[in-house]
């Protein structure tokens, strides 16, 4: 397999009803042609639905703290997935409108994936630690 391609067979995705309601929330506020809108729409389609009781304790759900692999360099940066509105300047939260964001969610521990990076190079990376989940906190309505 040639490493700059992305790669064909992309992971499952699993989803909490209740993330799924507050994107679609979201995306409703974007332009139809905004190009982050359009990526997450794609990744939202392909992914199965499930109550957030449901949602397995190994699942990239919003406001999930992730440890990740970046398969070229080795670096393993821990990155929270947020709402464009709780990003801030810390450099330790993703928005799921970010390429990297929108792929990151519904991940499971060990899925890796190949993405997009901000200047065009094709990472691949892999998820290897969840270190929190709400709905693993209890945490079911955030």
């Amino acid at each position: 397999m040639n490493p700059t391609l992305p790669d064909p067979v992309l992971p499952e995705l699993l989803l909490s009803s209740l993330d799924l309601d507050r994107l679609d929330q979201l995306l409703s506020r974007l332009p139809a042609t905004d190009p982050a809108r359009l990526l997450l729409e794609q990744e939202l389609e392909r992914g199965a639905v499930v109550e957030p009781e449901e949602i397995p304790k190994d699942v990239v759900t919003m406001n999930s703290t992730v440890r990740l692999r970046l398969l070229k360099t080795g670096e393993e940066p821990c990155l929270t997935l947020v709402y464009p509105k709780d990003l801030d300047a810390t450099g330790d939260k993703v928005s799921v409108l970010a390429p990297v964001g929108s792929a990151l969610l519904g991940l499971r521990e060990g899925d890796e994936i190949h993405w997009p990076m901000p200047d065009g190079d094709i990472q691949p990376i892999q998820v290897l630690q969840l270190v929190y989940q709400p709905e693993r906190a209890g945490q079911l309505h955030r």
